[in-house]
Protein backbone atom coordinates (compact mmCIF):
# COMPACT_ATOMS: atom_id res chain seq x y z
CA UNK A 1 0.00 0.00 0.00
CA UNK A 2 1.35 3.42 -0.94
CA UNK A 3 0.74 6.39 1.32
CA UNK A 4 1.28 9.79 -0.26
CA UNK A 5 2.65 12.79 1.60
CA UNK A 6 -0.04 15.16 2.80
CA UNK A 7 0.03 18.83 1.89
CA UNK A 8 -1.22 21.80 3.89
CA UNK A 9 -1.06 25.39 2.69
CA UNK A 10 -2.04 28.95 3.40
CA UNK A 11 -1.22 32.13 1.45
CA UNK A 12 2.42 32.19 2.57
CA UNK A 13 3.65 28.63 3.04
CA UNK A 14 3.04 25.00 2.09
CA UNK A 15 3.90 22.23 4.56
CA UNK A 16 4.12 18.62 3.51
CA UNK A 17 3.90 15.64 5.82
CA UNK A 18 5.16 12.15 4.98
CA UNK A 19 3.42 9.68 7.34
CA UNK A 20 5.80 6.88 6.35
CA UNK A 21 8.78 8.90 7.58
CA UNK A 22 7.19 10.20 10.81
CA UNK A 23 8.44 8.70 14.09
CA UNK A 24 5.49 10.13 16.06
CA UNK A 25 7.74 12.02 18.46
CA UNK A 26 5.04 14.73 18.70
CA UNK A 27 7.69 17.47 18.89
CA UNK A 28 5.61 19.60 16.54
CA UNK A 29 2.41 19.27 18.59
CA UNK A 30 4.21 19.86 21.89
CA UNK A 31 6.10 22.94 20.74
CA UNK A 32 3.61 24.63 18.39
CA UNK A 33 0.23 23.28 19.42
CA UNK A 34 -1.70 26.14 17.80
CA UNK A 35 -0.65 24.79 14.40
CA UNK A 36 0.09 21.09 14.96
CA UNK A 37 -2.35 18.90 16.88
CA UNK A 38 -2.47 15.23 17.69
CA UNK A 39 -6.18 15.32 18.56
CA UNK A 40 -7.85 17.35 15.78
CA UNK A 41 -8.32 16.55 12.10
CA UNK A 42 -6.89 18.07 9.99
CA UNK A 43 -3.97 17.94 12.37
CA UNK A 44 -2.09 20.83 10.72
CA UNK A 45 -3.82 24.22 10.63
CA UNK A 46 -1.41 26.81 9.24
CA UNK A 47 -3.93 29.62 9.69
CA UNK A 48 -3.54 29.35 13.48
CA UNK A 49 0.07 30.59 13.35
CA UNK A 50 0.73 34.21 14.18
CA UNK A 51 3.92 34.21 12.06
CA UNK A 52 5.06 32.11 9.13
CA UNK A 53 8.53 32.08 10.71
CA UNK A 54 7.19 30.09 13.67
CA UNK A 55 5.97 27.37 11.29
CA UNK A 56 9.32 27.32 9.48
CA UNK A 57 11.26 27.05 12.73
CA UNK A 58 9.06 24.21 13.97
CA UNK A 59 9.26 22.24 10.72
CA UNK A 60 13.05 22.53 10.86
CA UNK A 61 12.95 20.90 14.32
CA UNK A 62 11.13 17.80 13.07
CA UNK A 63 13.47 14.97 14.18
CA UNK A 64 12.40 12.53 11.46
CA UNK A 65 12.25 14.96 8.55
CA UNK A 66 8.64 13.99 7.89
CA UNK A 67 7.67 17.67 7.79
CA UNK A 68 8.99 19.87 5.01
CA UNK A 69 8.02 23.33 3.79
CA UNK A 70 8.34 25.75 0.92
CA UNK A 71 7.27 29.35 0.62
CA UNK A 72 4.52 30.02 -1.88
CA UNK A 73 5.20 32.39 -4.76
CA UNK A 74 3.26 35.58 -4.50
CA UNK A 75 2.31 37.44 -7.64
CA UNK A 76 2.98 41.14 -7.41
CA UNK A 77 0.35 43.53 -8.63
CA UNK A 78 1.45 45.49 -11.65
Amino acid sequence: MEINAKEFRNNDITVTYDPCQCTLSEVCAKELSDVFSNTVIPWINLDNATKTESIINQVKRCPSGALKFHLNNKKKAS
